[in-house]
């Protein structure tokens, strides 16, 4: 068996993973990269395998680092099945088509240029056609429910915590070339115990090769509570400056987080009131996702829906915008109000256009709630560099930025520690994947020294293992 290493190796990025066995291939993800702009275009545009080969590929969840290049791989060629929970296809129904609008909307605007400057017009990476024909290969299946996806390799879903539909992916596995079993475990991306709205990440019992993220394996995030202390203050601080909150939120996940989190607090009059606006066509499409899937909610949301007998992600405060002339309307309010809007690293959408109408303003604010990958826009702010680019002007950042940690999505070190030593039978191979050096090598110290792993190594891009 072989497995090789195409995304997320020494990035957070681009989750891509190709197992062999008995002349089968299965992919385990296929994301978009995300970094400098022409570089990620050019290695989302050529994928590293032959489409046409691939027999199976099994996606652990719905983020675009992990699903958005599969109307590619489609388009390339590949005619098997995509399994994926029933939470996770029906956010790729809206995320993916999303993901193609801006592949088209950017392409225009490039080629707009270039026909300044008599260049031939370049194409997108994939059509929004592309992407609605991609769907048509998703095989959905429900968690703990084990189904044989090609000869001799069966695949089990068990939930991540991570996002809605996120899933660990458990394949059983007939090396009919070494005469043995494996089980071969992908975490996919592992949710942080203890967060609201969805369950904790499910132990496995039996890995003997783990492929496991590392995202945050060298530090600690603050507990759920104290950012949550942190998100009312900087809310009560912003208001008092007469200023606005500005968020670049993760459409999927992050976005109804947060908004849970202030609805708790307007229910408890813990902070003013003022508007709160979702500008994101693809956040209010994704939340009402969340709400036709009540089931992956954990208990503490199934009772805060009880006692208030309300939509958690619904309140008067509350507004959800659609349209472009929405959205622009919100440039022209002078009146405190949160904004939260995608993207997460503030790399595409209406993000983009509130940050550059009110990053130079000392009154607002600008929350970086989530990961920020390396030369992203989200990353610069996070490093408060004084000045950042944004659709190629030059802004000063004279807003205040502040950094909360206790919402993150991810588990971290302790996190990703604790469910790794958790496996009873343990893994004779691990590798880490979707992280920086940082993060993976301190990961793997811990790995080997604090649940006493044997064979931890930190694969290159395109390296392959024989396992």
């Amino acid at each position: 068996m072989k497995i090789t290493f195409h995304g997320a190796a020494r990035t957070v990025t681009g989750s891509q993973h190709l197992v062999e066995v008995n002349g089968r291939q299965i992919l385990l993800d296929c994301g978009l990269y995300q970094g400098k702009r022409e570089e990620a275009f050019q290695r989302n545009r050529t994928l590293p395998f032959d489409a046409g080969r691939v027999d199976v590929m099994v996606l652990s969840h719905a983020h675009i680092d992990h699903s958005g290049n599969i109307p590619n791989l489609v388009k390339g060629g590949f005619k098997g099945d995509i399994y994926a929970t029933f939470a996770t296809r029906d956010l790729c129904s809206v995320m993916l088509l999303d993901s193609a609008h801006i592949q088209e909307s950017d392409v225009e605007f490039v080629n707009k240029k270039r026909s300044r400057k008599g260049e031939p017009p370049v194409e997108p990476l994939y059509t929004q056609a592309d992407a609605m024909n991609s769907l048509r290969n998703f095989h959905a299946i429900d968690y703990e429910r084990s189904t044989q996806i090609i000869p001799g390799v069966t695949l089990s879903f068990f939930d991540a915590g991570h996002m809605l539909g996120s899933s660990i992916i458990v394949l059983n596995i007939e090396d009919r070339d070494a005469n043995r079993d494996v089980v071969l475990v992908f975490s996919g991306d592992l949710g942080q115990p203890g967060l609201p709205i969805l369950r904790d990440p499910t132990n496995v019992d039996r890995a003997d090769v783990l492929i496991l993220e590392s995202t945050y394996g060298d530090r600690l995030h603050s507990a759920y509570k104290d950012s949550e202390k942190e998100l009312e203050r900087i809310v009560i601080d912003t208001y008092r400056r007469g200023g606005k909150l500005i968020v670049p939120a993760f459409a999927v996940g992050r976005t109804q987080e947060i908004v849970y989190a202030l609805h708790q607090m307007w229910e408890a009059r813990k902070i003013p009131r003022m508007p709160i606006y979702v500008d994101s066509p693809l956040a209010v499409n994704v939340t009402a996702v969340f709400a036709h899937h009540p089931e992956a909610y954990d208990e503490q949301t199934r009772q805060f829906m009880k006692q208030s007998n309300a939509d958690p992600f619904g309140f008067s405060d509350l507004h959800y915008t659609r349209s472009v002339q929405e959205s622009k309307e919100l440039n022209f309010v002078r009146d405190p109000i949160v904004i939260i809007s995608a993207s997460g690293m503030a790399e595409a959408g209406r993000i983009q256009h509130h940050l550059a109408n009110n990053i130079e303003d000392p009154r607002n604010t600008i929350l970086i709630a989530g990961y920020q990958a390396e030369n992203t826009l989200g990353r610069y702010i996070q490093e408060k560099r004084p000045t950042v680019r944004i659709f190629g002007d030059t802004y000063h950042l004279r807003a205040q930025v502040e950094v909360i940690t206790g919402f993150s999505a991810h588990a971290d070190r302790n996190g990703l520690l604790g469910w790794a030593g958790a496996i009873k039978k343990k893994p004779v191979r691990t590798f880490l994947v979707h992280g920086e050096d940082p993060a993976l090598n301190a990961l793997a110290d811990g790995l080997r020294k604090e649940v006493n792993l044997e064979r931890v190594e930190i694969p290159d891009l395109h390296q392959s293992f024989s396992v």
